[in-house]
């Protein structure tokens, strides 16, 4: 163990088991396909072949939803995340269930088919949706898609540049070749000057915390042990941007990510991708095995004397899994449990070395910096928040799809011009905008520039930028029912506020008593005292939806 750090005994015996790590995932992963039963049945039998005890193996087993789900002999994912149900207010949950005849969240009584209830499948744009084993279905037809009734429905992303030169589209929508800037950055720039144009281009990490991404490069102190993770694990319903690039572009993040290992001093790489994206989890391998064919990766790369080499690691389900101090945790073989910092990553994480974590879209605007400068990135979007952001719009809207704007275009012409409004002449009620731990804006209150600043200004936050729209069919108690019920089932469990209090508000909310002094109690300490920002940034969803519906849940806002 570094200096300083926490003795965990997991660790320390992983450590003299050669580091399993993502291998001991992978195996539990077969043996939850195998259906074999619950994980005592097979769970120790895998961590035994590591040489690890039985707790390690049935750690992760019961933790992530992959593989603590029951399997059947076809394995059908729903999704139940916030595009979805707004689609049709989760009755296409019961409509599955019907057709399938097996209760979400159980396998049948004959074991020939399981139904696993997940939180976005990244089709918030054609939802709802369904993963039958890796085939998508979506669309209202879902029932008769499953039962053969109709071909599977699975619709390309709708993806649209509106800054008139895009930078994280730029292969998307502008058709520029990846991999351009690379092999003559190796030869022409230092990592020190690479790390210039980042840190002048002002870019922030666009997977919600919007740390400077420069000065987490530099944290990691040049070290040559240094681990750069591509965040894939997009788990926030009503985004699919990071789906997007790494089915469409998977070039460019990864070419984003051989900068970013350039410039932090490291030789590895490590591409995590959410397993609710089959398709983006093969093109990524795919990307990889041609990038090491094209010299692009591997030993004196381009006749440098730069090594660096990617490999490409698939999630086995859970929301919180996606922070980066539970994502090292997952990636060293444990459950995917936020952990106490200091020590922060980019000083001890994947096996005590220096680990950046960086989301896939910031990845992808590293290569169009590098090559065209810092100083033309800062001059697009805001002079406290440059660049370019990836803004989702869900099924709701008439022009649903992922869109590349500036950062500080206001939210109504997101969503009156380049959405279209809502569609079949619907009315909006509300926005939700970041995902779960975002926040609610009112229809008529729109008129605020798409910035990190200005969201939380309304109680709101930037996130991912998924924009998912309520229309009035649905019930402002039921949008918050459907948010506690997120933050019951994604809690990792690590700290008793999040376990406890999100566990609580959904009694609380669904039993609908008016119980608002401990409603109120229960918002302050999950606040103040959880351990990471999903339980500190449910409270501020749940009193910005409130607000956003006024009079229609009032009281709920404390």
């Amino acid at each position: 163990m570094g200096s300083g750090s926490r003795f965990d005994a997991f660790r320390a015996l992983a450590e003299r088991r050669g580091r399993p790590g993502a291998r001991l995932l992978d195996s539990l992963s077969e043996a939850a396909r195998a259906g074999r039963g619950a994980a005592a049945a097979w769970a120790p039998e895998v961590a035994q072949r590591f040489g690890l005890p039985a707790a390690a193996g049935l750690g992760p087993a019961t933790f992530y939803a992959d593989l603590a789900a029951p399997r059947g002999r076809r394995h059908v994912r729903v999704c139940t995340a916030a595009a979805c149900f707004a689609a049709e207010a989760g009755r296409h949950v019961r409509e599955v269930e019907a057709a399938l005849g097996v209760a979400a969240d159980h396998v049948g009584a004959d074991g020939a088919v399981s139904l696993q209830s997940v939180r976005c499948l990244g089709y918030c744009y054609a939802g709802p949706a369904c993963l039958d084993g890796d085939t998508p279905c979506t669309g209202p037809a879902l029932a008769g898609q499953l039962t053969g009734r109709a071909e599977p429905h699975a619709p390309p992303i709708p993806a649209a540049d509106a800054t008139g030169a895009p930078v994280v589209l730029a292969g998307v929508a502008g058709g520029e070749d990846a991999w351009e800037a690379w092999p003559g950055i190796l030869r022409t720039r230092t990592p020190e000057q690479v790390l210039a144009e980042v840190a002048a281009s002002g870019l922030r990490g666009r997977g919600g915390a919007g740390f400077p991404v420069a000065a987490k490069w530099a944290a990691a102190g040049g070290s040559p042990d240094t681990v750069v993770v591509a965040n894939g694990d997009e788990g926030d319903p009503g985004s699919y941007a990071d789906r997007l690039l790494m089915e469409a572009d998977p070039d460019r993040v990864l070419e984003g990510l051989a900068l970013a290992c350039y410039a932090s001093g490291g030789h590895r790489g490590v591409v995590l991708v959410r397993s609710e994206y089959p398709q983006a989890l093969a093109r990524m391998r795919v990307a990889v095995e041609q990038a090491r064919a094209a010299g692009h990766l591997g030993r004196r790369i381009h006749g440098t004397g730069v090594d660096l080499d990617v490999e490409v690691v698939a999630g086995s389900g859970s929301y919180v899994a996606g922070e980066e101090t539970a994502l090292v945790a997952g990636l060293e073989g444990g459950r995917g449990c936020a952990r106490p910092r200091p020590p922060f990553p980019t000083r001890q994480g994947l096996w005590d070395a220096p680990t950046v974590v960086n989301n896939v879209e910031t990845l992808a605007a590293v290569p169009w910096i590098v090559e065209r400068g810092g100083d033309a990135y800062a001059a697009r979007g805001t002079s406290s928040e440059t660049g370019t952001k990836l803004v989702c719009l869900s099924e709701r809207f008439a022009r649903p799809g992922c869109y590349e704007v500036e950062l500080g275009t206001p939210v109504r012409r997101i969503v009156d011009e380049l959405g279209g409004g809502l569609r079949e002449g619907s009315d909006l009620s509300v926005v939700q905008v970041g995902g779960p731990l975002g926040g609610f804006l009112p229809a008529g209150e729109l008129d605020v520039p798409l910035s990190e600043a200005d969201l939380a200004a309304r109680g709101a936050a930037l996130g991912h930028a998924g924009l998912v729209a309520f229309d009035q069919r649905i019930e402002p108690e039921e949008v918050l029912r459907h948010v506690w019920e997120f933050a019951a089932a994604e809690s990792c469990g690590a700290c008793s506020p999040c376990r406890v209090g999100s566990r609580r508000g959904l009694e609380i909310i669904q039993d609908g008593t008016q119980a608002r002094e401990e409603y109120a109690r229960l918002l302050r300490v999950m606040s103040e005292a959880s351990l990471c920002a999903f339980g500190r940034r449910v409270p501020a969803a749940v009193r910005s939806l409130a607000r956003a519906y006024g009079d229609r849940l009032a009281g709920w806002d404390r």
